[in-house]
C-alpha cells in the first residue's frame, strides 16, 4: 500500500502560490483541486514518479475524508479500484488536472475573497 503522493513541479509551484495568496494550506487546496477534476469525470491514472514536486502523506492530503474521496474517484472511474490504483494513481491524476482548474478559478476571481466565494458555490 502506497501512502506517499509525489506532485509535479507545476503543482508544487501552483499550490505554494495559491497558499501565499489565499492563506489556504496545500492539503485543503489539493482537496478542492481533486473535487474540481472529479466534476469533469474520469481521468487516466498517473504512474509517473515526479522528482521535483511535493512529497505528501496520504493522511495529510485526504485526512478523515479518504473514504469519501475514494468513493467519488471510484464512481468517476466507473470501475472498482484497488488501493494502489486509487492512491496515488487516480488521486494524483485528478490533482494534476484539477490544479490547473483551481489556478484558473483564482485568476478569474481576481482576489482571495472572490476565489473562496467561488469555491463555495
Amino acid at each position: 500500500m502506497n501512502f506517499t503522493l509525489k506532485t509535479s513541479k507545476y503543482t508544487k509551484e501552483t499550490l505554494l502560490q495559491l497558499q501565499a495568496s489565499t492563506g489556504i494550506t496545500p492539503n485543503i487546496l489539493i482537496r478542492y483541486a481533486v473535487a474540481l477534476s472529479i466534476k469533469k469525470g474520469d481521468v487516466l491514472p498517473l504512474s509517473k514518479d515526479f522528482s521535483d514536486g511535493l512529497v505528501l502523506n496520504r493522511n495529510t492530503v485526504t485526512g478523515e475524508f479518504d473514504y469519501i474521496f475514494r468513493a467519488m474517484i471510484t464512481q468517476a472511474a466507473n470501475k472498482e479500484l484497488t488501493d494502489e490504483d486509487y492512491f496515488p494513481g487516480y488521486f494524483n491524476a485528478h490533482l494534476e488536472r484539477g490544479i490547473r482548474d483551481l489556478a484558473a478559478e483564482y485568476k478569474g476571481a481576481g482576489n482571495a475573497e472572490k476565489f473562496i466565494r467561488a469555491l463555495l458555490i
